[in-house]
């Protein structure tokens, strides 16, 4: 997933999340820092949200279920993940994976995740803590290598 697949997908998604949540179209320009014009023209596919609106509507909405069901159980994670892609993140406390996610491998204190609806990749520590994300598989597991073998 890259920034323009996020952008499209929330674009098609916004009226939803704005009806989800009860907001006029004029509250959700506001809230979002458009103009109630451009909202219009979202709303009706004629034009995309920017990616700085596409990253307020997830970090203001994380909670929707629109949202969740298009970018997974942590949708600020997957905006972080794209716009750092394949840096180093601070080792952040997550909720451990126990929904949204597939185990793909584990060993000593670390294991890999992989996002059942982004189909992203994360590296998980015994204490839920993620050390690193990326969609590039590869680039993962010679991460979890590393990590894995400082352990031994």
């Amino acid at each position: 997933m890259q920034r323009e697949d996020i952008i499209l997908l929330l674009s098609e998604r916004l009226k939803l999340v704005r009806t989800e949540f009860g907001f006029s179209q004029q509250e959700m320009a506001h809230i979002l820092g458009l103009s109630k014009k451009t909202l219009l023209e979202i709303e009706k596919g004629r034009n995309q949200l920017s990616w700085t609106a596409a990253v307020a509507l997830v970090a203001i909405f994380s909670h929707s279920d629109i949202i969740r069901n298009g970018l997974g159980d942590e949708p600020l994670e997957v905006i972080r993940t794209v716009t750092l892609s394949n840096l180093d993140t601070p080792r952040e406390k997550t909720l451990g994976g126990r929904i949204w996610w597939r185990e793909v491998i584990q060993g000593g204190n670390f294991r890999v995740q992989q996002n059942l609806v982004s189909g992203y990749f994360r590296i998980l520590d015994q204490h839920d803590r993620r050390w690193h994300s990326s969609f590039n598989r590869e680039y993962i597991l010679e991460k979890f290598r590393e990590l894995a073998n400082k352990g031994d």
